[in-house]
């Protein structure tokens, strides 16, 4: 397993985790596992984005973890999870390694608020048909993402015709080009294509060092994964109570592809449009995207005793304990 990149310093350091796992998914792919917060506290479950790492959770788990029990984990070839082979790339994979999880922190009977942002979220539309998911998940929050069509809807470079964006888009998604280190201008490109205008240097500074951590192999075969996403389907399969946030400047996720999901949900329980913020809304606010889970979870409950009290070999390894 590659080691784990410096991690953010200041108010966005990660905090501690109170437990570490190792869940096994079921191509035998290995997903770094964090548990936070009081053992037996109310359980939400979050899932991070493209290019991004449990890392990116860090004001929301500060926040929720003094009351719940925080589970979150790098996605597959992010942060401390190993990359997969060459056929470990799809939405099915996604959805897989979320059940994995799920089912190795969430007992039978219990029941957990899950809440994604963008490719996290796309993992929970991907899961719709889990019946694991349907058992488990109390409530979910779609944050700053899309179900289809994200090549011709994307802003980031806003060309008029919807065919020629969607050809520049796709291949800038599937690129192995080098990001390189964290400079002025690549902390100006971040702040162009995943933020509002408004953020502040050490926001941006956080981002940057997140998405440049990722290895560029795993960038590009996600970004193929996502430049032909399809999602629509799974939308209406998504019968639990979920919310919807979107940033109003997000260049990558357009309001659109919110509003077009809170009418496809079964039981969308709001939209929340937040002004002038950008893609990466559970940075940029942590407080609003904090405030609709703890709402979620107030509203639609999970049940206590949300820990896998038997190790179930081998699709869980526990980790030494690090708290």
């Amino acid at each position: 397993m590659r080691r784990a990149p410096s991690p953010p310093s200041g108010p966005y350091a990660p905090p501690v985790p109170e437990r570490e796992l190792t869940v096994v998914s079921a191509d035998g792919s290995r997903i770094h596992t964090e548990l936070h917060g009081p053992e037996g506290a109310p359980a939400v479950v979050l899932a991070h984005g493209w290019v991004c790492s449990t890392a990116f959770w860090a004001p929301v788990v500060r926040a929720l973890s003094t009351d719940h029990r925080v589970i979150l984990y790098d996605q597959r070839g992010h942060g401390r999870s190993p990359a997969p082979g060459p056929g470990g790339y799809s939405t099915e994979a996604l959805a897989d390694d979320l059940v994995a999880v799920v089912e190795a922190v969430i007992p039978i009977g219990g029941r957990a608020v899950l809440a994604g942002h963008s490719m996290g979220a796309m993992t929970l539309m991907a899961a719709a048909d889990r019946p694991v998911l349907r058992e488990r998940a109390a409530a979910a929050v779609l944050c700053s993402t899309g179900a289809a069509r994200l090549m011709e809807r994307s802003r980031v470079v806003p060309l008029r015709s919807p065919r020629a964006r969607a050809r520049v888009h796709r291949l800038l998604l599937g690129s192995r080009a080098p990001l390189g280190p964290v400079t002025p201008l690549s902390k100006r490109l971040v702040r162009y294509v995943t933020m509002g205008p408004g953020a502040d240097p050490a926001t941006v500074e956080v981002a940057a060092r997140i998405l440049h951590a990722c290895p560029r192999v795993v960038r590009a075969g996600w970004g193929r994964v996502l430049a032909a996403l399809e999602l629509d389907a799974r939308v209406g399969q998504l019968t639990m109570p979920t919310a919807v946030i979107a940033g109003t400047a997000d260049r990558l996720t357009p309001t659109e592809h919110a509003h077009a999901l809170a009418a496809a949900l079964p039981h969308c329980t709001g939209l929340t449009e937040l002004p002038g913020l950008g893609h990466m809304t559970p940075l940029e606010d942590p407080e609003a995207v904090t405030g609709v889970i703890r709402g979620l979870v107030e509203e639609y409950g999970t049940s206590r005793g949300t820990d896998l009290t038997t190790p179930q070999e081998p699709q869980v390894e526990a980790k030494e304990q690090t708290a």
